[in-house]
């Protein structure tokens, strides 16, 4: 076992928990970073990074609710320098394409002086199964205010792959921004939260990121998983199987 631990922020979310159950098998101490480890770790309170950072050496950032949000940017450059202060060597950053907020924070981190990497990572194909859009995928739709972008999150052939793969009819409805935001206030979303995803979903999907990376196989050397393979996996499980009432 080594000295010295990794930090892994969001260790309950999407990628933070699949980073951890992937170190935990090695020869790394593992620290989760999320409000309900010991020590616990907490964006919104920066007097909880200190002890969450005691005796780590490498960090993985993984910011909330998201790179984008307004101010993010400072947020991230107090982090750096308390990790930096504490004698972390590395840091990680998953960082987003195409968001102004997401690239400054890169260049914060990139100014560090640690050993750096930035993972810059667009929509996850898990939002359809662990994330906000499984409730309406379950109940026959998917409606947002997107159209036909290069963006593999809205891509309407994704969205059919998950209809062959569950056996289910899935419906993409494209509707204005001001309704889906509309919409997101009804359901009791935060307002906070709301003004962040109407912001993605008006600035971000606009073509910006159309353009294949190749950042996976030079990382991994394989090619990425595709996005079919995901939808017959997941459907397996059973995930889009029930029915909302």
């Amino acid at each position: 076992m080594t000295t010295t631990a990794i930090l892994v922020t969001g260790a309950t979310g999407k990628t933070g928990r699949r980073i951890v159950q992937r170190l935990a098998g090695g020869s790394h101490a593992v620290r989760m970073g999320s409000r309900s480890a010991t020590p616990a770790f907490e964006w919104s309170d920066p007097g909880t990074w200190t002890a969450a950072l005691r005796g780590v050496g490498a960090a993985y950032i993984c910011y909330y609710p998201d790179l984008a949000a307004p101010g993010t940017a400072e947020t991230i450059d107090a982090f750096v320098t308390v990790a930096r202060d504490a004698g972390v060597r590395r840091l990680v950053l998953l960082s987003g394409r195409g968001e102004p907020e997401a690239k400054r924070c890169e260049e914060v981190v990139a100014a560090s002086g640690l050993e750096w990497t930035v993972l810059r990572a667009s929509w996850f194909s898990q939002n359809f199964s662990e994330g906000y859009l499984l409730e309406p995928l379950l109940a026959g739709e998917v409606v947002l205010p997107a159209g036909n972008v290069g963006e593999p999150f809205v891509d309407a052939n994704d969205i059919a792959e998950i209809g062959r793969a569950s056996g289910r009819e899935i419906r993409y409805v494209q509707v204005p921004i001001a309704d889906y935001a509309a919409a997101l206030r009804d359901t009791q979303v935060p307002p906070e939260v709301a003004e962040l995803v109407t912001y993605l979903f008006s600035e971000i999907l606009d073509g910006r990121n159309a353009s294949v990376g190749d950042g996976v196989q030079r990382a991994l050397g394989r090619a990425p998983r595709d996005f079919a393979d995901y939808a017959r996996a997941t459907a397996a499980t059973g995930a889009w199987t029930s029915t909302v009432r």
